[in-house]
């Protein structure tokens, strides 16, 4: 499943977040890609134990907790630590790629990539290019969202960021273990999920919305994993 998720940061929390990574000091990207890659990453990265990161993903990871749409979509078990990158000049792209089923944790703790976000800290006119380009079973999409919106998209795809010709393009990054292991499952719970708010809205509560619901948490307590 693929989901724009609009407003994970207000216009504020983006222009504190970009004056915090304006003076920030970025390393080489490739740093942290593994082997396959490190070979198609050209772009920078912030050093995640840097102030500027800590301080910015904090503001990320509660505008996520304030988004019913991201929580709905990805049911998150685990998020790993967000990152954040970015585009311009000789660094200004990250070549067709799959990431890495898990992820380590500072800590050593496991997280299994089954959904991958990127919140979008660039306008769209602030630069050309950098398109999120992903591929999966339903064709070729390209992504380039206003600045506080995010996309959600399954760890399985192939994906790339094309170059960025003219400006900046700053982004955050992160992956999620979902509740729900398989893309086809959280399809179907998001659909009901947001098929009975509609009905809810429309009719209000009723009989067939409160047996529909029942049926939502059974399949959720079917499928899940906690």
């Amino acid at each position: 499943m693929l989901l724009t998720v609009p407003d994970i940061l207000h216009a504020d929390e983006v222009r504190q977040i970009r004056a915090q990574l304006a003076t920030a000091a970025w390393g080489d990207g490739r740093a942290s890609a593994g082997e396959q890659a490190a070979r198609v990453k050209n772009n920078e990265q912030l050093p995640h134990d840097c102030e500027a990161a800590r301080t910015a993903r904090a503001m990320v990871l509660r505008g996520l907790d304030r988004q019913p749409l991201f929580l709905t979509a990805a049911l998150p078990k685990k998020v790993f630590t967000p990152r954040f990158n970015r585009y311009g000049g000789q660094s200004n792209h990250y070549g067709e790629h799959v990431d890495n089923a898990v992820r380590f944790t500072d800590s050593g703790q496991r997280v299994r990539t089954d959904v991958s976000c990127t919140v979008f800290l660039s306008d769209p006119s602030d630069y050309d290019g950098g398109e999120l380009v992903i591929r999966d079973t339903f064709g070729t999409h390209q992504v380039k969202l206003p600045a506080g919106h995010a996309v959600l998209y399954p760890g399985t795809s192939v994906h790339q960021v094309t170059p960025v010709t003219r400006g900046e393009r700053l982004a955050c990054f992160f992956w999620v273990e979902s509740m729900v292991r398989s893309d086809e499952q959280r399809r179907l719970l998001f659909d009901m999920d947001m098929a009975l708010m509609q009905l809810r809205q429309a009719h209000g509560e009723s009989s067939a919305t409160v047996a529909l619901t029942g049926t939502y948490h059974n399949l959720l307590r079917l499928w899940a994993d906690t």
